[in-house]
């Protein structure tokens, strides 16, 4: 059966905003591995309004092995203001989030989710995520947006696996409780 995943880099003080301004610095072949390990296990991208337009502004144009990725799976789009999307493989979602790990439609693999902290911190409260990998980089920004805020609800989630990384990034993956 499919499993909803997310992925998202953290800094130690809880920000997942702008990682491109500042987890690069962090980056190493066995953090790149363990993406691409998540990368390779995926056959449907989840993606929520705002990183969807922010990454079909970006990786259309792009090409290479992530790019080719990106534009190739398939990809289904959480929002209730967009009615239609012109990147490649991409729809609206018109289900519910519960009905999508038995879709016929969806090819094999995981349903992953990359970025979107609004759409992961939902299915997280809503009980459906999965998985949730958290590369944590040892860096205080001090502000930022957060993955979760003050607004939500106590969740428990129990640490399923832990590794750490050369340059002090510890990966940690998350399941419901």
């Amino acid at each position: 059966m499919r499993k909803i995943v997310a992925g998202l880099h953290m800094s130690l003080d809880g920000v997942i905003g702008s990682p491109e301004q500042w987890s690069f610095a962090y980056y190493c072949d066995e953090v790149g591995q363990s993406i691409k390990s998540r990368r390779d296990a995926t056959g449907t991208l989840l993606l929520g309004r705002h990183t969807y337009q922010e990454f079909a502004a970006i990786w259309p144009g792009q090409s290479g092995e992530v790019a080719d990725f990106m534009n190739n799976t398939p990809k289904l789009v959480a929002s209730t203001t967009l009615t239609s999307v012109d990147w490649t493989n991409a729809t609206v979602l018109a289900t519910a989030f519960t009905d999508l790990k038995q879709r016929p439609d969806l090819p094999a693999g995981n349903i992953t989710i990359t970025g979107s902290a609004t759409l992961v911190r939902s299915l997280v409260y809503a009980g459906v995520l999965d998985e949730l990998h958290l590369m944590v980089c040892p860096i205080v920004l001090g502000g930022g947006k957060r993955l979760f805020d003050d607004t939500g609800k106590r969740t428990p989630l129990q640490l399923a696996a832990s590794e750490t990384f050369p340059t002090g990034v510890a990966h940690l993956t998350y399941h419901p409780a």
